[in-house]
């Protein structure tokens, strides 16, 4: 700070700017570590249909807001905090995991009209968990 003037430098108050947008951020972040992990594969003509569907409004429903979506593709090595038991074969899977525990799955996808109806009821028993 320059105390002849009164102001900070840049470098001052972009740290200060840092400061509080990391602030703000922890605040508004869920209080869930819900996550929605999608399995998918390259040339998966349900997960393609699914990403038409559902994947642009997913973040911006209620229930993408308590579990963010994850993709993880079968083509390549599943990350181990991802070794689920059973295994996932078949793709599209959607597991719904809340600290790093399964909580339920959807296996395929044959609408957006399903697919909401069964993640509402896993979201449910999620919540439920949570009381």
């Amino acid at each position: 700070m320059n105390f002849i003037t009164g102001t900070r430098s840049r470098q001052a108050r972009r740290r200060a700017r840092t400061a509080i947008g990391l602030a703000l951020a922890a605040t508004c972040l869920p209080a869930s570590a819900a996550e929605l992990v999608m399995f998918e594969r390259s040339g998966c003509a349900w997960c393609q249909r699914w990403d038409r569907e559902v994947a642009a409004i997913y973040p911006k429903t209620p229930e993408g807001a308590k579990a963010p979506l994850r993709r993880v593709s079968l083509d390549r090595p599943v990350p181990d905090e991802l070794k689920l038991q059973p295994p996932v074969f078949y793709t599209p899977t959607f597991v719904l995991l809340d600290e790093g525990r399964e909580v339920g799955r959807i296996t395929g996808y044959l609408g957006d009209d399903a697919f909401w109806g069964l993640l509402t009821q896993m979201i449910g028993k999620l919540e439920a968990n949570k009381k």
